[in-house]
């Protein structure tokens, strides 16, 4: 059996990014956009379009952190199509606790 490995030399830096109700894209600095499902990341989803929208870059444009929503997504992780691997029960604890503080 073998496997695919996808290494990636140099990784694209993160110029722009833009969320809707149901896609978050970015566009990268060699001129790709990369969109996936904003239900890849249900913090986000979760999100109030305000939260969504208060965001900064973090490792000179390789992701885009949401302090709020205590939420970190890499370039290279929107590249490979790899969504949240944040468990249930740390999502769930999560919505317990912003459900507490609203």
């Amino acid at each position: 059996m073998t496997s695919l490995m996808i290494e990636l030399l140099e990784i694209p830096k993160i110029q722009k990014v833009t969320i809707t109700d149901d896609t978050l894209s970015a566009d990268l600095s060699d001129g790709r956009t990369i969109s996936v499902p904003l239900v890849w990341y249900p913090r986000l989803l979760d999100a109030s379009v305000k939260e969504r929208n208060n965001w900064h870059f973090i490792a000179d444009g390789e992701g885009i952190h949401w302090t709020q929503l205590d939420e970190d997504i890499r370039i290279k992780n929107l590249i490979l199509g790899q969504p949240s691997e944040e468990s249930q029960k740390s999502l769930q604890r999560w919505l317990n606790e912003r459900a507490a503080t609203v």
